[in-house]
């Protein structure tokens, strides 16, 4: 029996959303981890870019940060949208 990489991403990230959900559920660190449309978005250049920081949500995040150049169009969006919404939350707080 052969398993594609596709099918094993998609058991890998299976996996790792059902067992990080009770670790995310009693860790409240405040930071926003972007709209399912915008972890969407990034999912693809996450395996792609920063597979070795799967399933560390902070470390992928790095990653992709630092990767920003190789992302995608819609990733990239993604994290633009994100600075923008915690530019204004930040305005708010003050």
């Amino acid at each position: 029996m052969t398993i594609s990489k596709y099918s094993l991403a998609g058991i890998i990230l299976a996996a790792a959303c059902i067992c990080g959900q009770p670790a995310m559920a009693q860790e409240d660190d405040g930071e926003n981890r972007g709209t399912p449309e915008q972890q969407a978005a990034c999912t693809p250049d996450a395996f792609r870019l920063c597979s070795y920081d799967i399933p560390d949500a902070g470390r992928v995040e790095a990653c992709l940060r630092q990767h920003k150049a190789a992302l995608s169009n819609a990733c990239r969006s993604a994290f633009d949208g994100r600075a923008a919404t915690a530019s204004i939350r930040g305005h708010e707080r003050r």
